[in-house]
């Protein structure tokens, strides 16, 4: 009897809970919208420097730590011998020279403008079938788990990728012609032999507003938004990635990269400084060459009592800057065109995936706590259909899942950084073509768009061009 009465307790405890998951997701879901896209965080600003601001609520004695994470952001790092003083400790392999070598600004990166051209903003993920011990992709064993195209006197740089592209014909509901350009990878230049069954995802850089905020979301709120069994049948089946934190020791919910594969921006900081600069950090305190790499290795002499290239004062303050970059406030919110286009953005089914409405709890940063902000988004990982498919699986992200980007801020990108190329890879030339290459769970919100008439497209965009 007390086995059945307790079986009794846990079923409807489970169905109380799942309801409450749902009344969770149809508030964020459907939730109203603010101008104030990053609550009182939130900044007015326009402009190129529109996504370097502090938040607004900032501290007394923010200030310095900011501006001197922003030397840190902006600082070029030199080959010399390494110290934790000195901006010195590059490489030996490396993609640039600084975090804003690809985060112009605090800004997106974008493809090459030509076939062969470098890619300045942009990085290959590499990996081979398989898991590593940590759960997350296998590295490769001559290339590592990512394409370095640069390297330090005396080393070899491992190679470079080419992208070109097919332009592939479709057409609107209405008859209204369009283009989407489908890129084609090749890799060329490869220093350590070849690449065989690799692997790869190409990965543009993302802007760097709101991340604060994002990372003090509440694990349980990113558990009640998740739906990984379609249990209310609507299509959209939200997961969330479970990876392995470096800087925490274990397993933790993923929230940021394009597979949401990184749990915090320590993480995230460590990582980029490692994969992308060449730079040993307390999170990550030897150099990324592998068995084949000799060279690479002979170079890497520092003294291990000099500590790591970055230190851990260095990258507290990296970490500070990362989370108090403010979001700026949307504009035109009252136009007519906008309503209409988040009513559209609303009917379309886009909010399913891209939740307008999330709160944060507690915070490292107390101003960005117990806020309500709105950057459309879920945070979750979704399945994106085969066509933007990498087929590169990441922790428990399959190869054709891909996390919710934020859309705060892509209506500034004209503006900050000269592009509008959206999507992982940059693909896309504008929010037209980014919903266009929309497919699985997202397929019906992208149909809807297609099929409709060409005011309410336009208005749609003009919708996310004020965010």
């Amino acid at each position: 009897m007390w086995r059945v009465l307790a079986l009794l307790i846990g079923v409807i405890a489970a169905g109380i809970a799942a309801a409450d998951d749902v009344a969770v997701r149809t508030r964020h879901v459907m939730g109203a919208i603010s101008a104030e896209l990053g609550g009182a965080t939130t900044r007015i600003a326009e402009g190129p420097n529109a996504f370097t601001f502090l938040i607004a609520n900032a501290g007394e004695g923010y200030v310095r730590p900011f501006q001197f994470g922003n030397r840190l952001f902006n600082t070029n790092w030199v080959t010399a011998p390494a110290s934790v003083t000195k901006f010195d400790g590059l490489g030996p392999l490396f993609n640039r020279v600084s975090c804003s070598g690809c985060h112009l600004r605090d800004g997106r990166g974008q493809p090459p403008a030509e076939a062969g051209a470098p890619m300045d903003s942009m990085l290959v993920r590499l990996s081979i079938p398989g898991v590593a011990d940590d759960g997350g992709p296998l590295p490769h064993p001559a290339y590592g788990g990512q394409l370095n195209d640069r390297a330090i006197t005396g080393v070899a740089p491992e190679g470079r990728a080419i992208i070109t592209y097919e332009e592939v014909p479709g057409a609107y509901g209405d008859g209204t012609p369009y283009s989407l350009r489908r890129p084609r990878y090749e890799f060329a230049d490869l220093a350590y032999g070849p690449l065989d069954d690799a692997l790869f995802s190409p990965r543009v850089a993302p802007h760097m507003i709101g991340l604060g905020l994002l990372e003090a979301v509440p694990d349980e709120l990113l558990v009640a938004l998740a739906d990984p069994d379609d249990a209310d049948g609507d299509g959209i089946s939200g997961r969330i990635n479970h990876v392995m934190s470096p800087s925490a020791g274990g397993m933790r919910v993923g929230r940021f990269g394009w597979k949401a594969n990184v749990a915090n921006l320590t993480d995230q900081s460590a990582g980029a400084a490692l994969g992308d600069i060449g730079l040993t950090s307390p999170v990550h305190p030897l150099q990324n060459c592998t068995v084949v790499q000799p060279e690479c290795a002979a170079s890497w002499s520092q003294p291990q009592e000099d500590g790591p290239e970055l230190s851990a004062q260095f990258l507290e303050r990296m970490v500070f800057y990362s989370r108090t970059l403010a979001v700026p406030r949307q504009r035109n919110s009252d136009d007519p065109m906008v309503m209409a286009g988040q009513a559209a953005f609303r009917d379309f089914g886009c909010n399913a995936c891209h939740v307008p409405v999330l709160e944060t709890g507690a915070a490292d940063v107390p101003e960005l706590a117990n806020q309500t902000f709105y950057p459309f988004t879920d945070l979750l990982l979704h399945d994106m259909g085969p066509e933007l498919a990498d087929n590169r699986p990441d922790f428990e992200a399959s190869g054709s899942e891909w996390r919710t980007p934020p859309l705060w801020g892509l209506g500034l990108l004209k503006e900050t950084n000269g592009h509008e190329f959206l999507l992982h890879d940059g693909r896309a030339r504008g929010f037209a073509e980014a919903i266009l290459w929309h497919g699985g769970e997202a397929e019906a919100a992208r149909e809807a768009f297609r099929n409709a008439d060409a005011d309410t497209r336009a208005a749609l965009v003009a919708f996310l061009s004020s965010l």
